[in-house]
């Protein structure tokens, strides 16, 4: 009941991101319930994500509204328990990915608002070219940005999801692997700017074609490079969780 509660007003918004939930004290007052109902509604809530505790003289339960990154780490929890490769994510990758990106290409507002993101984060890509991590770090917010504009809302939280899991596996590679080779870099770095003049041309085939093409040209190096190929739910928590 206290954790149903309170679930209910951290997503119906009452309780925002960042808040911090009223003093255990406070709890046992409007529950009307023992202190042991209030730690496991607490422990619950925290395994969901839905908070974090902290322990000690500055302890308190802070709020945290659920998002896909969130999502990806529970994701990446049942991919990992079943052992499933990574190689798996990246085929399902390159099946919706290239939907999103036909999908950016139908948004009537995409010149104005989508295309200069995209274009900001080709020309980070570019200043970094020579710099593996701060490249590899712009080129998935290239990829997560397509998901994030699509206009579903579904597709943008499970989607967005394997991107954010994908995106913490591919980072991995690049701290023990990094790619030595600019030119393949900068061919990258042209398959985006090919796929921001498909969007903006409003070209939903040549976008998904592009988006595709581009997709298993940069999976065949990360799934080269990394010799241990199943799911690790620790990357994913270690470089999105709070």
């Amino acid at each position: 009941m206290v954790a149903s509660s309170l679930r209910n007003e951290i997503l119906s918004g009452r309780l925002k991101d960042g808040d911090t939930l009223p003093r255990q004290e406070d709890l046992l007052a409007d529950f009307k319930v023992s202190p042991p109902a209030v730690r496991e509604a607490l422990r619950i809530l925290e395994t969901e994500g839905l908070i974090s505790v902290r322990r000690g003289n500055v302890g308190g339960a802070v709020v945290h509204f659920p998002t896909a990154h969130g999502v990806a780490y529970m994701v990446s929890l049942v991919l990992h328990a079943q052992k499933t490769s990574l190689g798996d994510v990246g085929a399902a990758l390159r099946q919706l990915e290239p939907v999103c990106a036909a999908m950016c290409a139908q948004l009537p507002d995409r010149n104005e608002v989508l295309v200069p993101q995209l274009e900001a984060i080709i020309q980070d890509q570019l200043d970094a070219i020579h710099d593996v991590m701060r490249y590899n770090q712009a080129a998935r917010e290239f990829h997560e940005t397509i998901v994030a504009n699509c206009g579903n809302e579904t597709m943008i939280l499970v989607i967005g999801s394997l991107e954010s899991l994908w995106s913490a596996h591919e980072r991995h590679v690049y701290e023990i692997s990094p790619e030595p080779n600019a030119v393949v870099r900068r061919t990258a770095v042209r398959a985006h700017e090919k796929l921001v003049a498909a969007i903006a041309s409003g070209n939903t085939e040549s976008a998904a074609q592009i988006a595709r093409r581009h997709l298993d040209a940069t999976q065949a190096f990360t799934m080269s490079a990394d010799s241990n190929h199943d799911i690790n739910a620790d990357l994913v928590r270690d470089g999105h969780l709070p």
